[in-house]
Order: structure tokens, then C-alpha cells, then sequence
């Protein structure tokens, strides 16, 4: 089995903490799939400055394949982020080489041979869904709270495994995930960040709860949640299991304060 994790990357500043972390949906996703045990490739751009050369580093020292990561001339895209009371607050975004990223058909050849294709509503790769659909690979899509973005209606005909985030478990939660089902994807998934998760087979709901930690930084939560799960679904596990597994990756990033612990590596040029 291979994964491809097609779409976004940036680097998240903390101005007022004096901190920084090289991250992004795809990023984040790669390198706990990776962690997992399936080997992952990373497509993207990245900028050609300090934040661009650290991200690429570490995702070769997490044995990521990089051979579709481009580097571009320009600055990596950066979010501007605050942590107040352990929770993520998003300041101003600089999209840099992101603003222009685009996937050539090589790459996309290159996704369709894989087992799955992981992308998200940010990831600017949504034109190229019905192709890498209709190789036969398959396609998880987070859509984040982006609910009701025309994107949604949109795509949702070519995703299998979709993965949604909201406030709380309510009467409209279960009807959107049915919906969604019934326009296209395979198994649809709520989270609701310490309430737990839900998702819809088409034929019957199944839940999770959290599994109790010490919330130091809600980045990467989502991301983690997903590799967690689709690498259950891979692997041929149920739905019940595959939402323990993302509860349980996703307890473990939120205990830290990056998206993924860091192993030892040189330090930034």
C-alpha cells in the first residue's frame, strides 16, 4: 500500500510566543501515515527560503517521499497564529508560493498510483478529483468546516471518504452526513473536536468519544484524526475501529505543541 498527500503546506509563526513549526492539511497527514506504517509521498510546492529548505528536510528525516515536493522561488506561506488558553487562534495568512501552486499532469499520474489520494478544500487540487476518481484510486477530502462551500456540492461525487468538522452532534449533523452519502462519497465523518466523532457507511451511524489528555495546542487535531482513520481503512479495519485509531493519534498531537513531534534534526539555515 502507498499514500499520496496532495495539496497544501505552510510553516505557522507564533509571533508573540517566539515559535515556529513547518505544517499544512497534507503535511500534517503525511507524516502520521507515515508514523503509521504505510509509505507516503508528499506532492506540493514550497518556497526556496529557510522555511521551504526546513520542510523539506524533515520530511525526508520521516522517510516522506519528496520526489513530487517542488521547490519554487519565493516564500513558503506562512499563518500567523496565537495559542490563548491552549487554543489555536489564527492571525493574518501570507499565501506565498501557494498563491500560484498548481499540479502538472505528471503529478497527477504519479497521485492515481497510489492507493489513496488525501487532499483538502485548500489544497488547490479539487479540478483534478474526477481524473484521479476515475483511475480507481481512492480519495479522502477534508472539508473542514467549510460546510456549506459550493466546493462541497461540487466535489463530493468523486470523494470516498469525507471528513467534516462540527460544533456538536445534533439531529442536522446526521442529515448532512446522509446527504453527502447519498451525492457520492462512500463514508462520511464528523468530528467535534472533545466530543468525539460520527460517521455514516450508508447504512447505519457509528460513534467514538476521546480518549482523556492534556491539551497543550489544538493544531493538527483534524489531520491526525484522518490519517488515523483512512489508515484503518486500508488496512480493512471497521468503521468503529478506524474512529478509535483517529481519536486516538489525534490525543496524542494535541498533547504537544507542534502538529507532530519533532525528531532530532539540524537546525534551520
Amino acid at each position: 500500500m502507498k499514500v499520496a498527500a496532495l495539496g497544501d503546506n505552510c510553516v505557522d509563526i507564533y509571533p508573540r510566543l517566539g515559535r515556529y513549526y513547518c505544517t499544512g492539511n497534507v503535511v500534517d497527514f503525511a507524516v502520521h501515515m507515515q508514523r503509521l506504517g504505510i509509505p507516503t509521498s508528499v506532492i506540493s510546492t514550497t518556497g526556496d527560503d529557510v522555511f521551504g529548505r526546513q520542510l523539506v528536510r524533515e520530511l525526508k528525516m520521516e522517510d516522506i517521499d519528496t520526489s513530487h515536493l517542488k521547490v519554487a522561488p519565493g516564500l513558503t506561506a506562512v499563518s500567523y497564529m496565537d495559542l490563548i488558553d491552549r487554543e489555536r487562534t489564527y492571525g493574518d495568512y501570507v499565501e506565498g508560493v501557494m498563491e500560484n501552486v498548481e499540479f502538472d499532469a505528471e503529478d497527477i499520474r504519479f497521485v492515481c498510483d497510489h492507493d489513496l489520494v488525501h487532499t483538502a478544500i485548500w489544497g488547490n487540487a479539487t479540478e483534478h478529483l474526477p481524473q484521479i476518481h476515475e483511475s480507481g484510486t481512492k480519495i479522502s477530502f477534508d472539508y473542514a468546516d467549510e460546510l456549506t462551500d459550493p466546493l462541497v456540492e461540487q466535489t463530493i461525487p468523486y470523494v470516498d471518504y469525507a471528513f467534516f468538522s462540527f460544533v456538536e452532534h445534533t439531529a442536522e449533523t446526521e442529515e448532512y452526513l446522509k446527504d453527502k452519502v447519498r451525492r457520492g462519497a462512500k463514508t462520511a465523518v464528523a468530528t467535534f473536536g472533545d466530543k468525539g466523532s460520527l460517521a455514516w457507511d450508508g447504512e447505519q451511524f457509528h460513534s467514538f468519544g476521546v480518549f482523556p489528555t492534556t491539551v497543550e495546542n489544538t493544531v493538527g487535531a483534524g489531520d491526525s484524526f484522518i490519517a488515523g482513520f483512512m489508515n484503518g481503512v486500508l488496512r480493512g479495519w471497521s468503521v468503529e475501529k478506524c474512529l478509535e485509531q483517529g481519536a486516538a493519534v489525534s490525543a496524542q498531537v494535541v498533547s504537544i505543541f507542534d502538529p507532530w513531534e519533532r525528531r532530532p534534526m539540524q537546525v534551520a539555515d
